[in-house]
């Protein structure tokens, strides 16, 4: 072959012996047995992993659950600021799992990740345990030893907020890494046990919620503050030894490169080499075998090359300057098909992760618009009074009976044949539209009896769209996570799983702009009282309720057309 000749065809199957920078630098983690691997059917690892998580969900909202109202009474901050420094603290929280997953993808691994994190975690818990012990002194008397809630001194306060600091750190390299290592300890062939896994996640999840907002949230308030912030502690210590316990049983990745790297490499050598023509045929763009140092060519996962996105091929076009001889091959100039896959992987999710947030937007409203809806009906049933917002427990609840629904009826009846994650997570997206229609009319029907007999509903008319609502977590938020694992690049689960993560955040974000909008756009120019009033008999929720169901709609037909375009992940194995 000549160097110079273009017509030829620019085919390169490239061997890189062990040191090669492509190789070293560009590739995904290895799934390695250390030290045991278990059988698809062994639950001991993943049961593990469950149990640190549903300790680490009750860790985390025993503090933040009742954070602001500690703020307030007694660090003595005022409405304003006390929301503020939990928003920040929440966001903080939220978005370190991005942090984190890096690092996991990069440089430490999931375990390592995971580790590190729950001792930072613990650290934090226990010193924020121990502020609230911590007796300090009058400003201006320092003879005078008083408790936090009667003053509250410079030095106090820097220790809690440091402790708060190491929680969010702590928690947020948890949340990066727990699921997806979770997932990891499954086989690729085993989906119907990683969906059980995904599905009991989730639910270990809003355990931790339930349990930590009630009984947690009541020592606090009747108890002491140092009791309810020491039974957080206990439970993220507890979690940190039995993660430990587990560690021989785990499957483990060892990472071997940075996958922000290899994005940047791709996208510049396909600048590097925008004049040059893509070849009509896949087989004409540089791939990689991959060697073992004792020179036998070992088994790697590839991606089969895609047509859309047809400019990032260019990165794996080969030059002349990549045949020359005695001259290392430069990464920013020479990229692997593989590498040009896991970019275009990720440009594919872009759409789907957006249309998640819009979902949990209105999915938010179960915490927020359900429960002061349900304060304006009777609360009163069969002889007892239900505070609104315990129809959260009824929720999980409805999420474990959709679980036994869907594995136990609907794969059963469809001879074992699982719906695809695509079309799970179609059929949660259509179920929240059905959600807030139902609310809207259900808010309908109580003000119209109210403004006509001044009497109102009974909250249990409240539990079919709470029913709904469990539906579309089920099917939508769990596969969701589930989806984004299955289809990220070897070297980025960790990344992809904490932006399946962050559509929740940014949903209640959505979600608060929302309300705000409407109030304010709802009451201009003297419409008083607008659709969310103080006094929900003298507004308008059902139009609220409307209007989510509309975005939602849209939303929906948004996904819809993204899904069914959707290319799924195609792998090669190369022996």
């Amino acid at each position: 072959m000549k160097q110079g000749d273009q017509r030829l065809p620019l085919l390169i199957n490239l061997q890189r012996e062990e040191g090669n920078d492509i190789n070293q630098e560009n590739q995904g983690s290895q799934l390695q047995d250390l030290p045991v691997a278990p059988s698809p059917s062994d639950w001991r690892a993943p049961a593990t992993i469950l149990g640190v998580e549903c300790l680490d969900s009750m860790a985390f909202n025993g503090i933040a659950t009742n954070l602001v109202v500690y703020l307030r009474t007694v660090l003595h901050d005022n409405n304003a600021s006390s929301a503020a420094k939990v928003s920040v603290w929440y966001g903080t929280s939220y978005f370190v799992p991005l942090v984190g997953a890096l690092i996991a993808d990069s440089c430490w691994g999931s375990y390592i990740t995971i580790l590190i994190s729950l001792i930072l975690y613990f650290l934090g818990m226990v010193g924020t345990t121990l502020s609230s012990l911590i007796p300090i002194t009058t400003p201006g008397d320092t003879n005078t030893i008083v408790t936090p809630s009667e003053a509250v001194s410079t030095r106090y306060k820097l220790v809690f907020y440091l402790s708060l600091f190491l929680v969010a750190l702590g928690c947020g390299g948890v949340r990066s890494s727990l699921l997806p290592f979770g997932a990891d300890q499954f086989t690729d062939n085993d989906q119907q046990n990683k969906v059980l896994f995904f599905s009991w996640f989730y639910i270990c999840v809003i355990f931790g919620v339930i349990s930590s907002g009630t009984v947690v949230v009541w020592v606090q308030e009747n108890v002491s503050w140092p009791l309810g912030f020491a039974i957080p502690t206990l439970c993220i210590g507890f979690a940190l030894a039995w993660f430990l316990l587990g560690t021989s049983i785990y499957r483990r990745k060892v990472p071997t490169g940075s996958p922000l790297k290899s994005i940047c490499q791709v996208l510049v050598a396909s600048f590097r080499k925008i004049c040059l023509n893509v070849p009509n045929h896949g087989t004409t763009l540089c791939e990689v075998d991959y060697e073992g140092s004792n020179g036998e060519v070992g088994s790697q996962t590839k991606l089969a090359q895609t047509n859309d996105f047809r400019f990032l091929n260019k990165a794996a076009i080969i030059s002349d300057s990549d045949l020359e001889s005695n001259r290392p091959q430069n990464p920013w100039s020479l990229c692997t098909v593989t590498q040009v896959e896991e970019l275009k992987i990720l440009l594919r999710l872009v759409p789907i992760w957006a249309t998640g947030v819009l979902h949990s937007s209105a999915f938010s409203q179960m915490h927020t618009t359900f429960i002061q809806q349900g304060k304006a009906m009777d609360t009163t049933v069969l002889s007892f009074s239900v505070p609104a917002a315990s129809l959260y427990s009824f929720e999980v609840i409805c999420v474990m009976c959709w679980v036994f629904i869907y594995n136990k009826i609907v794969v059963p009846t469809m001879g074992g044949v699982l719906l695809s994650q695509l079309q799970r997570i179609g059929i949660g997206r259509f179920l929240i539209v059905v959600a807030m229609s139902a609310a809207a009319v259900l808010e309908m029907v109580r003000l119209e009896r109210f403004r006509e007999s001044g009497s109102t509903l009974n909250i249990a008319w409240q539990l079919p769209q709470y029913f709904i609502v469990a539906g579309s977590e089920f099917f939508s938020l769990i596969t969701q996570l589930e989806f984004f694992h299955g289809q990220a690049p070897d070297s980025m689960k960790n990344v992809c799983t904490a932006f399946a993560l962050l559509c929740i955040a940014l949903g209640n974000y959505l979600s608060s702009f929302i309300i705000t909008v409407v109030a304010v756009v709802s009451t201009k120019g003297g419409m008083m009282p607008g659709w969310l009033p103080n006094d929900l008999n003298e507004g308008h929720m059902d139009y609220y309720f409307w209007m989510m169901a509309a975005l939602s709609g849209f939303n929906f037909v948004v996904y819809i057309f993204f899904a069914s375009k959707y290319k799924l992940k195609e792998a090669i194995l190369s022996n």
